[in-house]
């Protein structure tokens, strides 16, 4: 029986005998509005996610938790090999969840500048809106996924809540990496020129058990056509072609 890593990191590509004309016609008829693409989210699946219920249309073959998948292609990676990716563009969001006693659900982003933010209160680890639904601070990390072919696929990695303080852990980690130059220089590289491993880790509290990111330097980019895409992906966020689909928001984790 092969590994779960093997199910899903093999290409599903074959080699078609006109190979030569698909390749002189890349890309032709791919216009699509950028606005209408979902930029999948990677994320850690949980005891209750749809992800391992065979029932769910949501199901994941193979997959079990503590695993990271793919929104979108419904890919998995084992939580203890993790995913490589190449982070592009950070951006923090304010997001308003239906608490899940009250059958939860996602109901919005609030601006950054809304007011309503100064006036919640707190239940232990939780912060209440004066609706009464939760808030939830999250950070979208905007990557790169490095698949084992070589080639990249763009995803948002989101932290939000307990896996806030992961995110602040990475970005004092990206701060802090440092390069020499030939005149033995140090200098911080471009934020799309690093590389780094996302892996989960098991952890609790008094409102439960559930799974963590956890990040791991990886080294530089070693790709001028990684770097190019990245970069260009970065360049698509900053002008908003690019962004997170509300849609592909989950449950508001502990």
């Amino acid at each position: 029986m092969p590994d779960k890593k093997d199910i899903t990191t093999k290409s599903n590509t074959t080699v078609s005998p006109i190979m030569d004309d698909i390749l002189n016609s890349a890309g032709e008829g791919i216009n699509y509005d950028t606005n209408e693409l979902q930029i999948p989210f990677i994320r850690a699946i949980q005891a209750l996610s749809p992800q391992i219920k065979k029932s769910d249309p949501q199901y994941i073959d193979g997959a079990s938790q503590g695993d990271l998948f793919n929104t979108v292609t419904g890919e998995f990676w084992t939580g203890e090999e993790g995913v490589v990716v190449i982070p592009c563009y950070q951006e923090t969001k304010y997001l308003e969840f239906v608490p899940r006693d009250q059958g939860g659900g996602f109901v919005g982003e609030i601006e950054v500048d809304s007011p309503v933010l100064s006036q919640t209160t707190r239940d232990r680890s939780v912060e209440i809106l004066p609706s009464g639904n939760q808030l939830v601070k999250s950070d979208q990390h905007y990557c790169m996924v490095l698949n084992d072919d070589g080639s990249a696929q763009p995803a948002i990695i989101d932290m939000k809540s307990s896996a806030l303080k992961i995110s602040r852990r990475w970005k004092t980690q990206i701060a802090m990496f440092k390069i020499q130059d030939k005149d033995g220089n140090f200098k911080q590289p471009a934020l799309f020129a690093t590389k780094w491993r996302i892996k989960t880790v098991e952890e609790s509290n008094e409102l439960g058990t559930w799974y963590n990111l956890n990040v791991e330097k990886v080294d530089l980019v070693d790709s001028k056509a990684l770097f190019d895409e990245a970069k260009s992906f970065r360049s698509s966020v900053m002008k908003g072609e690019a962004k997170a689909v509300s849609e592909n928001q989950d449950e508001a984790p502990f």
